[in-house]
């Protein structure tokens, strides 16, 4: 169900949707909670959602400075060695990677209705691959995907690169950024949308604290929940609504 105070004011007309990809198209962020809480556990600290919140999104030694300097374990654990810690323990993880709610019911539509459609994820090329090792059908019908690591992409979300750079690679470009919806989960990932001119809908987890949702144009509690004529995009063939 969407949130009330984050309806559209007014139907934007979007031509091009770009996704993200952790937490919003994969069911992946709890990989990453789970592996931080075991490495914070072995320093006797206890990891929570306010830093969460701040690590999702960034690319990932952005991220990483993040965890070791709030978490003060900074004397002991560099992000980088936090990074190969914790990058042995995703990698038995990343291929048991699950499609979220609603991902091929939206995916599959707007595909279908000729909506172009990107992926601008700031994971690097290596953990996108084991990611979405089994879900090569739904993302091949992506028509281009944006990489942390693509040599554009020079900083990570809240900075709009990832999605400017997804925005020059449609066969139309240039497109305007006001006919652009972006979805994310992220707070860091709404800044960047928001930051490129883009409209952006979030999906947020539900433990994400309600005061990093407000630069959303719409809030939704899960892909399901999108109604695509809320944004002048065809509607679904089983709409009621």
């Amino acid at each position: 169900m969407a949130d009330p105070s984050h309806e559209i004011a007014t139907k934007p007309s979007i031509t091009h949707v770009v996704f993200d990809m952790d937490g919003l198209l994969l069911d992946t962020e709890k990989f990453y909670t789970q592996v931080q809480e075991i490495i914070l556990a072995g320093y006797g600290k206890t990891f929570d959602w306010s830093l969460k919140a701040k690590m999702m999104g960034m690319k990932a030694i952005e991220a990483a400075e993040v965890f070791v300097e709030a978490t003060g374990i900074s004397d002991s654990l560099t992000a980088e060695q936090f990074l190969v810690k914790r990058e042995d323990m995703l990698l038995n993880l990343f291929p048991t990677s699950e499609l979220m709610p609603g991902v091929s019911r939206l995916i599959n539509h707007l595909k279908e209705n000729g909506i172009p459609i990107a992926v601008a994820t700031g994971s690097h090329k290596r953990h996108f691959e084991l990611k979405t090792q089994k879900h090569g059908e739904i993302f091949s019908k992506m028509h281009h995907i944006v990489t942390g690591d693509d040599p554009e992409v020079k900083q990570g979300k809240p900075s709009p690169d990832v999605f400017l750079a997804a925005a020059r690679r449609f066969e139309e470009s240039p497109v305007d950024p006001t006919n652009i919806l972006v979805f994310e989960d992220a707070p860091s990932g709404v800044a960047a949308a928001k930051n490129a001119g883009m409209y952006v809908v979030m999906v947020p987890d539900s433990r994400l604290d309600g005061s990093y949702q407000a630069a959303a144009d719409q809030v939704l509690s899960s892909l399901l929940a999108f109604n695509p004529s809320d944004w002048g995009l065809p509607s679904f063939k089983d709409a009621t609504n």
